[in-house]
């Protein structure tokens, strides 16, 4: 759970700035402005660009956390006569204003002689934000790896045509985070970027099983010693990483696939299926030292590489037509763990900030954004100060545009 104690009065801001402290807005007016500088020097003067102020950009970052809640096709809609107008807060700051802040934002302006990192204009920025999960929070034993839902718009997916889904431009990297399963705060981000198509590029993170090993040895970097339970999906899954997460007093509980995980050392009896029917619930155990594979039937075969459970242990798998169906503790607490990441994913998806710009740090900028403010409402639901107010995730967002605008109303609007 938190870590402080919030005041009974604490605002929505006050959470959000866990994570983004005023510090890091004043970096942000320091960066845009020297850049708007840099940018003017070298393609000519703009009379109409004067330096952003830290008001401007509070308002600035509130105008794009808005289409988190509102989900417009575009920012600029909220200047507009349609649908997605928002009168209230549109005259905060004009849409040329706005504009000319979009055009010139940045976190860092200038690449310093020895970045040789792609992400080197928001790396600053996911460092702070880190340090910022993990001073806020301490999450529970059972953590899970995967990549959240961060994809389009779903009222975009729902209503676009098959031609206009294959024209949008693929993303150039991959999300994944370390997620504490009790409470979905997400303790920490792992961007893998495609650079090209060597080795390290996306298309290889998608075939090559050694690359998910280190996108999970990224994110569990932090968690030596500490006895945690990791879960993981077929991608991640493999004898060699659990064993060396092992001797970091890292459990896993992972799930297998033949087809999708690296089933280097494992004994190819458990991996084959048995030519025999088998009855709901029977399943097959093979042990080495603590690590145990287990072949569970459920309409099919299910395999689950584990440490952290031992196979002797029964639980139970509860289905709404058939009943109860036994299984050993480890397939249960696989279950659980993955489903209630599948009701976060569910509740806070659609709160991602619909903004989608062309370059990829910022991209990854507003995704690490909407992650901060989904944080911060965890916070605020576990505190003293959600008895008070009560808001929901919606009306959480609302007050957190409001604030950043310096609006006084401080009431929900549903």
């Amino acid at each position: 759970g938190p870590t402080r104690k919030m005041p009974l009065t604490a605002s929505a801001m006050d959470f959000f700035q866990l994570f983004v402290p005023d510090n890091v807005l004043k970096n942000m007016v320091v960066q845009t402005n020297m850049y708007a500088k840099k940018y003017q020097e070298r393609f000519g003067s703009d009379d109409a660009w004067v330096d952003v102020t830290l008001t401007e950009m509070k308002a600035f970052l509130g105008y794009m956390i808005s289409t988190s809640i509102h989900h417009c096709e575009s920012v600029l809609s909220i200047w507009s006569s349609g649908f997605y107008s928002n009168k209230s807060i549109a005259l905060i700051m004009t849409q040329s204003r706005f504009e000319k802040i979009l055009k010139y934002f940045h976190v860092v302006a200038f690449r310093s002689s020895q970045t040789t990192h792609s992400l080197y204009k928001i790396q600053p920025f996911l460092d702070s934000l880190q340090n910022g999960f993990d001073s806020a929070f301490r999450p529970s034993q059972a953590q899970v790896l995967h990549e959240p839902l961060i994809d389009e718009d779903p009222v975009f997916i729902a209503t676009c045509t098959e031609r206009e889904l294959r024209k949008r431009k693929k993303r150039k990297f991959s999300l994944w985070v370390r997620q504490c399963s009790s409470t979905g705060f997400i303790c920490q981000i792992y961007v893998h970027l495609k650079e090209g198509s060597g080795a390290d590029g996306l298309d290889a993170l998608k075939n090559k099983p050694q690359l998910h090993s280190m996108v999970a040895k990224s994110l569990c970097q932090n968690a030596s010693g500490k006895n945690y339970i990791i879960f993981t999906g077929p991608s991640i899954t493999s004898l060699n990483l659990f064993e060396e997460f092992e001797k970091q007093e890292i459990y896993c509980c992972g799930l297998l696939s033949t087809r999708k995980s690296d089933c280097t050392g494992l004994p190819p009896s458990m991996l084959n299926n048995s030519a025999t029917p088998q009855s709901r619930g029977q399943y097959r155990i093979r042990m080495k030292g603590n690590m145990s594979l287990i072949c569970w039937y459920n309409k099919g075969h299910f395999r689950f590489l584990t440490n952290a459970y031992s196979p002797v242990q029964q639980g139970v798998i509860i289905k709404r037509k058939s009943g109860e169906i036994p299984c050993p503790l480890a397939v249960e607490a696989f279950a659980a763990h993955l489903s209630y990441i599948c009701k976060y994913d569910d509740k806070y998806s659609k709160y991602f900030i619909s903004h989608k710009p062309n370059k990829t740090w910022q991209q990854v900028f507003w995704f690490a954004i909407s992650i901060a403010i989904n944080n911060a409402y965890i916070l605020y639901k576990m505190s003293e100060a959600y008895h008070v107010t009560r808001y929901s995730r919606a009306q959480f967002g609302e007050r957190l545009v409001k604030e950043l605008l310096g609006l006084e109303d401080t009431s929900p609007t549903h």
